[in-house]
């Protein structure tokens, strides 16, 4: 049972439950209404609906915001407020300031399995609204580490990051929306919820970015949150957002859900498990890529088995009723959104999936694109509606990988960098790189202090700063290797220097894919600026830099046209090859 329980207050959704809460907390949710079943020494929040403490390593720590006075205005009632009435405490000496290199961010150590033994657990009954709660297995975030909204989809339960939890803990302060399974608040209800406590937020952290995390309905939610405070310093990332509701093919068959027989209803969990998801994505995400194919096979073949049994819960997270009014609740969302959606300044970050058989996210998609001032769009071609709860998208991996995660008003490449994580390394050494280190035999030779050269890297210096300077190979292949070889052999992160334009938003491409563009990103790469490189041997770290650039790899006159064809295909692997035998 204690596997199950993963929230800092699931007392406060337990209440006739024999579990005992875990932490002392007393929550009040935005709404107003208290809590029940809580401690009576815990501590009292009003309005801010956040843990008001927690204790780690013995060491209690008080994030609390406390609201003084209540206003029932807007942003100007708000700001006159929150001036005096806000304050925020930490104790900077338990909080770390850097994660270390090939960190472990937990991906593939959780199952959708477990998404839905935590979802039996918290859609029990209480009586209460609309509420957040801090995932345990987030843990402590960096030091001045931004903080994380995420709005559900139409489950409601907020579990949908379970397999996220740990790497977002890591880099965010996530909390998590709970909307109960028997709450009817309306969808302008629930937008007041999620902006009370964005409001409170920039009042407590007005330098530090806001990040929204929307999935489905709550990708309606958070673009609304985005449209009413265009001030804000937010970042809206958006999981096959439900603006497409309108347009989905499902639509016709949503007006006959309230006359489905109770019987009939029964079955509808597995179609729509079908419909929601891929069955195999989901089951194949804690499997080891690196096992031989029959493993696999095998591996997926018991998931899948141990997976159908829980599709049936589906029934009980979203019951009959619960359905027809969250139906009627993604109608009113997804009017509500596109009539302001021309009003959204945040920056924007869309998922979309190939294989969305519930919304046309693939459209909505580039409809937002051109819609929204600032846009990013990544396409999974092989993913389906519930995209977090699947294998193959690590949501922090994309975060950083298209250049979105910061901690203040802009992003600095060296002091917001996030150094790649185990599985992060895993994937890039066996799936992006290991093809390419074999077809180009790369080998490593260093240098010891009395001129000896020696095969491997002892030679280089463990600590910085350290400058490498060379000469690229045809098409300059031989990078990759290098900064994986690096990581393999000595655990050094070697921040690579690239052209802008390598680098850049490739706009050109409709539905561009998550490349190897996005991964020279993960693995440290930035633009290649004399601030950039001031910046990162002032922090004593190994820089690599090619003065050549994409001329001397090229080794031709029209090289640079020749890099312009590079990108206009996504600068994968294969086509580099290709382009060498051309």
């Amino acid at each position: 049972m204690a596997s199950v329980v993963t929230s800092r207050v699931l007392s406060y959704f337990l209440t006739n439950s024999e579990l005992k809460p875990r932490s002392r907390v007393r929550v009040q949710s935005v709404s107003g209404s208290d809590s029940k079943g809580l401690p009576s020494d815990s501590v009292q929040m009003n309005g801010a609906s956040l843990t008001g403490e927690e204790e780690k390593n013995g060491v209690l720590i008080d994030r609390g915001i406390r609201e003084k006075e209540k206003t029932g205005g807007r942003a100007d009632a708000w700001n006159a407020s929150l001036k005096c009435g806000v304050e925020k405490k930490c104790v900077k000496d338990v909080i770390s300031s850097h994660l270390d290199v090939l960190w472990d961010d937990g991906y593939g150590t959780k199952t959708v399995k477990d998404y839905f033994e935590e979802a039996k657990e918290m859609i029990r009954p209480d009586g209460g609204p609309p509420r957040w709660f801090c995932p345990v297995e987030c843990g402590q975030p960096l030091k001045d580490s931004p903080v994380l909204l995420f709005c559900p989809g139409l489950d409601g339960v907020g579990s949908a990051l379970a397999l996220h939890h740990k790497a977002l803990g890591k880099v965010f302060e996530v909390r998590c929306l709970h909307i109960p399974v028997r709450d009817r608040t309306p969808f302008e209800g629930l937008v007041t919820i999620v902006e009370k406590t964005v409001r409170l937020e920039h009042a407590s952290s007005p330098s530090k970015p806001i990040y929204l995390l929307g999935d489905s309905f709550g990708g309606c939610l958070v673009l609304a949150i985005a449209a009413r405070n265009p001030e804000i310093d937010l970042v809206v990332i958006l999981a096959n957002p439900a603006t497409s509701f309108d347009r989905s093919q499902l639509q016709p068959l949503f007006p006959l859900s309230e006359a489905w027989p109770d019987g009939l209803y029964n079955a509808m969990p597995y179609l729509l498990s079908f419909i929601m998801g891929d069955p195999v994505k989901m089951a194949r995400v804690n499997i080891d890529h690196r096992l031989p194919r029959r493993l696999q096979i095998e591996q997926l073949f018991q998931n899948l088995i141990a997976l159908l049994p829980c599709l049936s819960d589906l029934a009980d997270i979203v019951p009959k009723d619960t359905l027809i009014w969250k139906l009627k609740l993604l109608k009113s969302a997804a009017s509500y959104t596109n009539s302001r959606i021309h009003a959204v300044k945040a920056e924007v970050l869309v998922l979309s999936s190939g294989n969305d058989y519930m919304l046309p996210s693939g459209d909505e998609a580039q409809r937002l694109k051109s819609s929204l001032k600032n846009c990013t769009v990544r396409y999974f071609k092989d993913n389906g509606h519930t995209i977090l709860l699947e294998d193959g998208v690590n949501l922090l991996t994309v975060i950083k990988g298209t250049g979105k995660y910061r901690r203040s008003r802009t992003i600095n490449f060296v002091t917001d960098f996030v150094p790649p994580s185990m599985s992060e390394f895993k994937y890039g050494n066996d799936e992006l790189v290991g093809l390419l280190s074999f077809a180009t035999g790369s080998a490593m030779f260093s240098t010891l202090d009395d001129g000896k050269i020696v095969k491997g890297l002892h030679g280089v210096p463990n600590e910085g700063p350290v400058l490498f300077v060379g000469n690229h190979m045809l098409m300059g292949l031989e990078v990759c290797s290098l900064v994986l070889e690096f990581l393999r052999e000595r655990n050094i992160m070697v921040r690579g220097v690239a052209h802008p334009v390598v680098l850049g938003e490739r706009e050109w491409v409709s539905s561009p894919e998550f490349s190897f563009t996005d991964w020279m990103k993960v693995m440290g790469a930035v633009p290649v600026t004399a601030s950039n490189l001031f910046k990162l041997l002032s922090t004593k770290s190994h820089v690599l830099l090619y003065p050549g650039g994409a001329r001397e790899s090229l080794h031709h006159r029209s090289g640079f046209f020749f890099l312009a064809i590079i990108l206009m295909a996504d600068a994968s692997p294969p086509l580099l090859l290709t382009c060498r035998t051309t």
